[in-house]
């Protein structure tokens, strides 16, 4: 499935991809454009961050925003368990009826981070098993 990027994605990513030297696959912006939401090239998570996370800080300066970043996963359900980390994922059911539903099993201590501040973990979430996968919806178990 092939994700389409606006303008705004696509120089977030050329300025990630320079200053890292890692592929970014893909990258969500928030409405403030105060936070990005960069999909790394699997295998490229240790490279993107830096020692230290001093790397993914160099690029957050840069492009003056906070920055969470994802890897990159080739099945839906090693996908999804990325996008919720650093919340414990147990288990992933794909389930394809009318729509297709991630079920996503989490630690009972991990709900509060697999949803974010106003549900803005989720929501991306949500956006990105869409945009890589065509997953309708996920809900946590």
């Amino acid at each position: 499935m092939g994700v389409t990027l606006d303008d705004d994605a696509r120089k977030y990513l050329a300025v990630f991809e320079d200053v890292t030297g890692v592929d970014g696959r893909d990258c969500l912006v928030t409405e403030g454009g105060d936070r990005l939401l960069i999909v790394v090239a699997s295998g490229g998570m240790g490279e993107a961050i830096g020692p230290g996370g001093r790397t993914v800080k160099r690029f957050e300066e840069r492009v003056d925003a906070q920055v969470r970043l994802v890897e990159d996963a080739d099945d839906p359900e090693a996908f999804v368990a990325n996008v919720l980390a650093p919340a414990a994922v147990y288990n992933v059911t794909i389930s394809e009826n009318n729509d297709i539903v991630a079920y996503v099993e989490v630690a009972e201590d991990d709900h509060g981070i697999a949803i974010g501040t106003d549900g803005r973990t989720i929501d991306a979430a949500r956006r990105l098993v869409d945009r890589h996968f065509g997953i309708d919806d996920m809900q946590l178990i």
